[in-house]
């Protein structure tokens, strides 16, 4: 089963700019991103709620953090 996505040459409005976002930080579309293209609003909130718990406040380093959501998918066969 595949997941239809927006290319990011077909992304307008709200799309467009996450796309865009995406290619400032990371010279690329992730395809992690691309999965949720369907529905920018879920995008938004996604990428908000993984910001806040990467880069928050947390008694957690950022090293650790990685080294947790690196643990995570491994554990889960993921490719992210």
């Amino acid at each position: 089963m595949w997941i239809q996505t927006v290319a990011p040459e077909h992304a307008t409005g709200l799309l467009k700019r996450l796309y865009d976002a995406s290619r400032r930080r990371t010279d690329k579309v992730a395809a992690i991103v691309r999965s949720m293209s369907l529905n920018p609003p879920v995008l938004r909130t996604a990428l908000a709620i993984y910001r806040d718990v990467m880069f928050g406040k947390s008694p957690l380093s950022r090293s650790q953090r990685e080294m947790l959501a690196t643990a995570v998918s491994v554990f889960n066969h993921c490719d992210y």
